[in-house]
């Protein structure tokens, strides 16, 4: 059956991740193989819309970017290098058919992109891309800086990981990659529940990808207290995502969602895991996000919201991990518990690291709203839907500035 759009973006995100690895473990040299799996994706969205997905789509992949490395290879080898690049190309078995239940190497891949000779950003960068699948502007979006500067930081990184052993790094080393690697799961799941662009508030693909990999993870890791503390605050997070939008697609806020629509399963996997973990393990910053988004949910009600709780939580996740955005979502937390105008003090403090952000004038116009100044809320969405790439959050941003004239 033919394929398109969402569809097929769905099959291909978590295949390339998976062919990559592969290739990188047989053949190392990075980015030729990165360059070969994204000519084998361009193949695959012309020729599977017309001709429907092959019975073993990775193998289809694997087999069409093995041909374009292969090509490369020959080409380089009619130049220059002759002998190396002919025993390169002995190694190649273009017919060779993956067997089923072929090993997933995008965990492998991902400790790879966080090799510890990459800064953090580039780690974090280069994640996104190979194994997250986000664009360049994507990426760029997420992190608050130039669309260049990224480019720049994943063709360094490339370069960097170019020759290094593709393997899960031992106990010792992994310790020091795992903060990155959360790090981009985490961005690649937010990525997913709200896009930073577009027509639709949700990417779900990337939400699953990101799920999927988190479970990857904590396989290799059960003990780890925050990588447990961010499988459950995805889990609790992605529940309550059928009730997020309306028919047509706009935003519908936490406290306005009909919560029988929450998918209680997933919900009730990640309280369970949260209680479970917090109990036994050091608390790290996804743990303590993981316990605010279990405070919420465990309401039956917006109003029944144990607001002073999740206060304290923030208060200490602070200190734990401090940053502008969490001190924008404690503003909100303090708002409702000590009044608005104390939630907008807090939030004075951040105005210049997100100066340029959406959701600072957002958070303002929510609490000047709370305090009963109608004017200067509305002002502070309307800046807000200025500033946001994501339709929805446009859509619903110009929403509540029209309820106040």
């Amino acid at each position: 059956m033919p394929v398109v759009g969402t569809a097929l973006e769905d099959v291909l995100r978590p295949l390339a991740p998976q062919v990559l690895g592969v290739l990188v473990r047989r053949h190392g040299q990075f980015e030729a193989c990165e360059d070969a799996v994204q000519e084998a994706l361009l193949a695959a969205a012309v020729q599977w819309p017309a001709d429907g997905v092959p019975d073993n789509p990775r193998a289809w992949l694997l087999t069409v970017a093995t041909r374009r490395l292969t090509d490369q290879w020959r080409s380089e080898h009619a130049r220059r290098r002759r002998e190396t690049t002919s025993a390169l190309l002995d190694g190649f078995d273009e017919a060779a058919p993956e067997p089923p239940g072929a090993e997933d190497d995008t965990l492998t891949l991902l400790f790879l992109c966080c090799h510890p000779e990459l800064s953090p950003p580039s780690q974090v960068a280069l994640t996104l891309r190979a194994v997250g699948g986000l664009t360049t502007a994507e990426i760029a979006r997420a992190f608050l800086v130039p669309e260049s500067t990224v480019g720049q930081r994943i063709s360094r990184a490339k370069r960097t990981v170019a020759g290094a052993a593709f393997e899960v790094p031992a106990a010792a080393d992994r310790a020091s990659r795992l903060g990155a690697v959360l790090h981009v799961l985490y961005l690649v799941f937010n990525e997913g529940y709200t896009a930073t662009s577009g027509p639709d508030l949700h990417r779900p693909e990337l939400t699953r990808e990101a799920l999927r990999l988190v479970r990857q993870v904590r396989r290799l890791l059960p003990d780890d207290g925050e990588v447990a503390g961010l499988l459950a605050l995805m889990l609790i997070t992605e529940a309550r995502r059928p009730a997020r939008t309306r028919p047509d697609g706009g935003l519908v806020p936490l406290a306005e969602q009909d919560r029988t629509l929450w998918d209680r399963a997933m919900l009730g996997e990640g309280v369970e895991l949260v209680e479970a973990t917090m109990a036994r393990a050091p608390v790290g910053p996804y743990q303590l996000q993981a316990a605010i988004a279990a405070v919420h949910a465990e309401a039956e009600c917006a109003e029944k919201t144990d607001w002073p709780q999740i206060a304290q939580l923030y208060r200490v996740l602070a200190t734990v991990a401090p940053g502008p955005m969490v001190t924008l979502n404690r503003a909100v937390a303090v708002g409702m518990v000590e009044g608005p105008r104390a939630g907008l003090a807090l939030l004075a403090t951040v105005d210049g690291p997100l100066a340029g952000h959406h959701r600072l004038p957002a958070v303002r116009g929510h609490l000047l709203e709370m305090a009963g100044d109608a004017a200067a809320a509305r002002a502070a969405y309307r800046e807000a839907a200025s500033k946001t790439t994501s339709e929805p959050e446009r859509r619903y941003l110009e929403e509540r500035a029209g309820r106040l004239g």
